[in-house]
């Protein structure tokens, strides 16, 4: 049975959706748009404590189990997210040529905008091949600061 934790980050809320299989979800909200848990469910207190960590600049990496819903194609290009190190950035073409197909830029695009676990599929570090923020679901506020944050001196691309 899924089970939700909504806890308080420095950019709004985030609603923690998962059960012992894995995380399924992880949505922002602005303050106010929904309540903070008062407790934690056992199966999302290490996804707490990581996104926690992550927030206090003392982790770069999640170990927590994923399970996301999705396509093939989406999770394929998940899996190409994860690979993203803490403080890099590629572009969105650079995703698709990675899939093997640089014609598959815009489905590439969808699917990274379709990634149901904000931060832990880092997909706010893809920007456009000419280094801009390209949309965010969370809002280009919050890529801007998940960047600052991941590199406060100066962003670097991978590819």
């Amino acid at each position: 049975m899924l089970v939700t934790a909504c806890v308080q980050t420095p950019i709004g809320t985030a609603a923690i959706t998962g059960d012992e299989q894995g995380i399924a979800s992880i949505k922002v909200y602005d303050e106010g748009e929904i309540a903070l848990s008062t407790e934690v469910p056992v199966a999302l207190e290490a996804a707490v404590t990581q996104l926690q960590q992550y927030f206090e600049g003392t982790r770069t990496q999640f170990t927590v189990p994923l399970n996301p819903s999705g396509t093939n194609f989406q999770k394929r290009v998940w899996n190409k997210l994860i690979k993203i190190p803490f403080g890099k950035t590629v572009s969105y073409l650079d995703i698709a040529k990675s899939l093997g197909d640089p014609k598959c830029i815009r489905a590439a695009a969808t699917a990274n905008g379709k990634n149901p676990l904000w931060i832990l599929i880092p997909c706010h570090r893809v920007i456009g091949s000419d280094g801009s923020l390209t949309g965010y679901a969370g809002g280009l506020w919050r890529k801007q600061w998940l960047l600052s944050h991941e590199s406060p001196v100066k962003q670097q691309t991978l590819f």
